[in-house]
């Protein structure tokens, strides 16, 4: 079938929708113990769910696993939607289901967070909500931590913390050719492979050295002792230092250079 994607064993193409004047007395039979009622309604909000997780898809987590969550914020929100209020059930729907799917992320995440961290982030951001609900205008970090009286640091700290992490091969641009990465942004141009490969072949030429040369090389260049004070520690004249320091340079050199 054209169209037809798998999820939990569920063909998506074939969910059945209900209508708004079916979903009123399905939620209260389902809420008085009707188990045909509740499972009319598990099946015709299941494109709810879908559309709700759909925004979680890229964090490389198991579509199954978000869509299992997802019914699980739907059986709540049958179970609790207020069938007395003028209110659409998706819009109570959607919010109940939406949390249990971040809470399921936060509670399993790969990288654990601490639970006073986690703390810390929800109140965080209740304070936000209630802050921008009372001026009309989203606050700043700064006016949050001082309602909070908590350092902005913390507050920073906090929240970066409950961002989900991403692949350093997420594609994040894309022009037709080869999509640019998360990596091509952050790549280390410090311990790039070309460095890692000087660094074995300088480990190899010293280790080639004498013993005294490496010694000289070590007290002169990682100690930043003077040919002075090597040759009173070695127990030559300064201008053997000086003879011995350079044939260890010429060596490595020729040893690490490309003619």
């Amino acid at each position: 079938m054209q169209g037809k994607v798998e999820i939990c064993g569920v063909n998506t193409a074939e969910l059945k929708t209900l209508k708004s004047d079916e979903m009123i007395p399905l939620l209260k039979r389902a809420q008085q113990g009707d188990e045909e009622a509740r499972q009319q309604l598990i099946e015709g909000n299941l494109r709810l769910v879908l559309s709700v997780i759909q925004k979680f898809m890229g964090r490389n987590e198991n579509p199954d696993d978000l869509f299992q969550v997802g019914c699980v914020g739907l059986l709540k929100a049958i179970a609790n939607f207020n069938t007395d209020l003028n209110v659409r059930f998706s819009t109570y729907g959607v919010p109940m289901i939406e949390g249990e799917v971040k809470r399921y992320l936060r509670d399993y995440s790969a990288i654990r967070v601490s639970r006073s961290i986690r703390d810390i982030a929800y109140r965080v951001l209740q304070c936000k909500e209630a802050m921008q609900a009372e001026g009309g205008k989203e606050p700043t970090m700064e006016e949050v931590a001082q309602r909070l009286e908590l350092p902005l640091k913390t507050v920073n700290e906090a929240l970066d913390a409950m961002v989900a992490p991403i692949s350093l091969f997420e594609p994040v641009y894309s022009d037709g050719g080869d999509p640019l990465t998360v990596m091509d942004q952050v790549s280390d141009t410090k311990n790039t492979d070309e460095r890692w490969l000087e660094h074995i072949a300088l480990k190899d030429a010293i280790s080639a050295l004498g013993e005294r040369e490496r010694r000289i090389l070590t007290m002169r260049f990682f100690h930043c002792k003077t040919q002075m004070e090597v040759a009173q520690e070695v127990g030559i004249s300064q201008a053997q230092v000086s003879r011995l320091e350079k044939n260890a340079i010429a060596s490595l050199r020729k040893s690490i250079c490309v003619s």
